[in-house]
C-alpha cells in the first residue's frame, strides 16, 4: 500500500487536511498515513478511457460524505481538544476551486444563483424554482436563460444532482466535466511535486493520479456542477446546500453571484456539525444570506424556541447586510398554493404542506428575475412576473402553471406497479417532523376511493433511531386519520436494509439489529400487523408484490415506502431495472 508522508505534529490536522482539504505536497515528510480508499483503477487513471463508467469508478474512490461528517463526532478521549473543522471548510473549498481551475471572479461574471438552505423542503423548493424558471412565460425564459440545478442526494443516478433546464446532464457531459476537474486537480498536485528537489516525494508520484489529491465526494461534485454550468452557458443556477449554509461547500459562491436566497423549514439534524438546538442550526443555515440581497423564509410564530430561532435569522440577515423576507403562514393559507399536475407524472410534488415551499420559491424566483432584468435590460420582457407586488394573491398565471409541473423523485411520489396490483406511495422522509407530513399525505391518499384494503409498510432508517421513528409514524397516522374509522391499519410491515441486492456467496451476514428493533416497536404499538425482516430491497419489493397479488381480490394494494432516501433510491432502482445510471 502506498503511503503519504506529511509534515505536521498534529494527527487530527493530518487526517482532516487529507480528507477535507488540498494535499500540499511541499509539506511532505515526518508522518505516514495509509490511503485506505485508494481504488486500484484510479492508480492508472491517465491510461483509462474517459468514459462515464470509469468516472463512476473514480467517484466511488473518493472520501465519502459520511466519513467526513464522522470527523465531527466528539473525540473518544475527552482530554483531546476538538478542532473547529467548520472554520477550515470555506478556505479549503476555495483552495480546491483554484486547483480545479476555477475562480470566484469567473463564477461572478457568468452565473446568477438562487442559494437554498434549510432542513426540510430544500429539494422541493429547488424543484419549484427550476420549474418557475424553465416553464414560465417567454419573457421569463428569455431573461432566465439556460437554467442549471445542483441538488443532493441522488436516488438512482448521480447525474440527477446536476441538471440543465430541468433534465439531468447526459452521461457524456458528466464524464467530460468530471475528468476536467479530476485532471485539473491531478495536474495541480503534479506541479507542486515538480517544484520539490529532484527525487523528493517520488514514492507518491503514482498516487497523484488517484483520489488522495482530490476533494471529498460532495466537494468534488460541487466543483463538477459549477464547471458544467460554466461550460454549458448556464445563466441562472439553483444551488442547494449540502449541510448547513455558512460552511457548506456551495457557499464559495461570491456575493455578486447570488440574486436571492432561501432558508426552508428548520429541524434538528447533523447536530455534530450544526448544533443541537434550532437557534444554533438557524445560525448556520442563514449563512446563505448575502449583502444587498433578499433571503426568503417561513415566518416562525410563537414564543420560546420559535421566537429565539426567528431572532437568530433576523440578526444574521442584518449582520450579512441582507433583507429577510418572512412569509407568513396565514398569507400562504389564504393563497392556497397550487396542486400538482393531474397528469400524475413520476415525481409530481403532492402534499398540502408543499404550498409553503411554493410560496418561498415564488418569492425567490421573482427576486431573481428582477435582478437579472436589471442586468439585461434589452431582454426585459417579463411583465407581471417581475413588476407585480410580492403578495401571493398577485402570483401570475404563468407561475401557477409552472408550479404544477415541478418534479422531485422520492418525495410524496405516487407510482403504479406494472408487475403487481400495487400503488406505491414513496417518500424519503427520515426525521420525526418530515414523517409527520408523510402521515398526513398518506392518510389523505388512502382515504380516496381508489385505495382500498389494508396497506403494507416498507420502512428503514439506518442512521437514526428507527424504532422511535416508526413509533412516531404510527402515532401520526392515528392523529391524522380522517373521520371516525381511525388510522389505516397496515396488513403487513417489511423492515429492510438499504442494500439493493441479496448477499453474494461467501459474503458475511448483514446486521439486522436496526430492522429487528423497528419491527419490535411496531408490534408493541400495533399487535395486529405482521412483520418480516429483509436484508435487501430486491427481496423486500418481491415480498410486497407477492402479498399484494395474493390478497388483491381485484383491488390494488397501497405500499408506503418511507424512512430513508437511501431506501427510496434502492426501491426506485428495483422498480426501474432498465433505468439508466
Amino acid at each position: 500500500m502506498a503511503t503519504l508522508i506529511r509534515h505536521t505534529s498534529d494527527p487530527s490536522y493530518l487526517i482532516s487536511s487529507l480528507r477535507r482539504g488540498p494535499l500540499h505536497l511541499s509539506h511532505i515528510y515526518h508522518h505516514k498515513l495509509s490511503i485506505t480508499r485508494l481504488d486500484r483503477a484510479s492508480r492508472h487513471s491517465s491510461t483509462m478511457a474517459r468514459t462515464y463508467e470509469s468516472a463512476l469508478s473514480h467517484l466511488a474512490a473518493l472520501q465519502s460524505n459520511r466519513a467526513v461528517t464522522s470527523l465531527f463526532s466528539p473525540p473518544a478521549d475527552a482530554s483531546v481538544p476538538k478542532r473547529d473543522l467548520n472554520a477550515l471548510a470555506i478556505p479549503e473549498m476555495l483552495a480546491w476551486l483554484r486547483r480545479a481551475g476555477l475562480s470566484q471572479d469567473e463564477l461572478a461574471a457568468n452565473l446568477r444563483c438562487i442559494h437554498v438552505a434549510g432542513t426540510k423542503g430544500k429539494g422541493s423548493v429547488c424543484a419549484y424554482l427550476t420549474a418557475l424558471l424553465t416553464r414560465g412565460d417567454e419573457g421569463t425564459r428569455r431573461v432566465a436563460g439556460k437554467v442549471g440545478t445542483y441538488t443532493s442526494p441522488h436516488l438512482v443516478s448521480v447525474r440527477e444532482r446536476i441538471a440543465i433546464d430541468g433534465a439531468p446532464i447526459s452521461r457524456a457531459l458528466f464524464a467530460r466535466y468530471f475528468y476536467e476537474v479530476w485532471d485539473a486537480c491531478t495536474e495541480a498536485a503534479r506541479a507542486e511535486l515538480a517544484s520539490r528537489p529532484t527525487g523528493e516525494g517520488a514514492e507518491i508520484s503514482e498516487e497523484i493520479q488517484g483520489p488522495s489529491t482530490k476533494p471529498f465526494y460532495f466537494r468534488f461534485l460541487t466543483i463538477v456542477a459549477l464547471r458544467a454550468f460554466l461550460g454549458e452557458g448556464v445563466r441562472s443556477a439553483v444551488i442547494e446546500c449540502g449541510i448547513g449554509g455558512e460552511y457548506d461547500s456551495t457557499n464559495v459562491l461570491p456575493a455578486t453571484c447570488v440574486t436571492a436566497s432561501v432558508v426552508t423549514q428548520l429541524g434538528i439534524d447533523h447536530v455534530g456539525m450544526l448544533g443541537r438546538t434550532l437557534p444554533e442550526i438557524a445560525w448556520h443555515k442563514a449563512g446563505v444570506c448575502k449583502p444587498g440581497r433578499k433571503c426568503f423564509t417561513r415566518r416562525l410564530e410563537g414564543t420560546g424556541t420559535a421566537e429565539k430561532t426567528a431572532q437568530v435569522l433576523r440578526q444574521r440577515a442584518q449582520e450579512k447586510g441582507a433583507t429577510l423576507v418572512e412569509v407568513a403562514d396565514k398569507d400562504v393559507e389564504k393563497w392556497g398554493g397550487v396542486k400538482a399536475s393531474e397528469k400524475g407524472a413520476a415525481g409530481s410534488l403532492e402534499g398540502e404542506f408543499q404550498k409553503y415551499n411554493q410560496a418561498l420559491a415564488v418569492g425567490a424566483a421573482r427576486e431573481h428575475l428582477h435582478v437579472l432584468a436589471s442586468e439585461y435590460p434589452s431582454e426585459r420582457m417579463l411583465g407581471a412576473d417581475v413588476t407585480a407586488p410580492e403578495k401571493l394573491e398577485y402570483v401570475p398565471s404563468s407561475f401557477t402553471s409552472a408550479l404544477q409541473y415541478a418534479r422531485l423523485r422520492g418525495r410524496c411520489e405516487t407510482r403504479e406497479d406494472e408487475h403487481a396490483p400495487i400503488t406505491w406511495l414513496i417518500d424519503g422522509a427520515h426525521t420525526a417532523e418530515s414523517l409527520t407530513e408523510v402521515a398526513r399525505w398518506f392518510c389523505n391518499k388512502t382515504s380516496q376511493a381508489a385505495h382500498k384494503g389494508n396497506p403494507i409498510l416498507l420502512f428503514n432508517q439506518q442512521d437514526r433511531d428507527a424504532a422511535e421513528l416508526v413509533s412516531g409514524l404510527l402515532e401520526d397516522l392515528k392523529a391524522n386519520a380522517p373521520g371516525p374509522t381511525g388510522a389505516p391499519s397496515f396488513a403487513h410491515a417489511i423492515f429492510s436494509r438499504n442494500d439493493l441486492r441479496p448477499r453474494e456467496s461467501g459474503e458475511p451476514e448483514r446486521d439486522l439489529s436496526v430492522q429487528n428493533a423497528a419491527a419490535e416497536a411496531l408490534r408493541a404499538n400495533n399487535g395486529i400487523t405482521s412483520t418480516s425482516i429483509r436484508d435487501n430491497v430486491a427481496d423486500a419489493v418481491a415480498e410486497a408484490r407477492t402479498l399484494a397479488t395474493r390478497d388483491s381480490d381485484g383491488d390494488r394494494t397501497t405500499v408506503l415506502v418511507t424512512g430513508s432516501l437511501h431506501l427510496v433510491g434502492a426501491v426506485l432502482r428495483t422498480l426501474e431495472p432498465d433505468a439508466e445510471d
